[in-house]
């Protein structure tokens, strides 16, 4: 899936307004993908987290595909990374 970069833009601006779980699942696959810089699994990782907290279905299915491909300490650094963007919300 390729996003113009319009698209990517605004999934970019939504999180600093008031994201859906589709715009955090869009940077998620931006980042999972390289699409505008490059693969940043753990960063990937932590957009698909948010997203599926905003109930988002597809991310839960992106969030797997990159599980595969992280170790475990990437994966706590994804964890950490949401639920400092959370606390950052509130």
């Amino acid at each position: 899936m390729a996003f113009t970069d319009v698209e990517t833009a605004q999934a970019h601006d939504a999180v600093n307004t008031d994201p859906t779980g589709e715009d955090l699942c869009k940077l998620g696959i931006l980042y999972s993908t390289g699409q505008g810089g490059t693969i940043d699994y753990v960063e990937a990782h932590k957009w698909f987290n948010l997203a599926t907290l905003m109930g988002c279905e597809a991310a839960k299915y992106y969030r797997q595909e990159i599980s595969d491909e992280m170790d475990s300490f990437q994966i706590s650094a994804a964890q950490r990374a949401a639920r400092d963007w959370l606390a950052t919300r509130h």
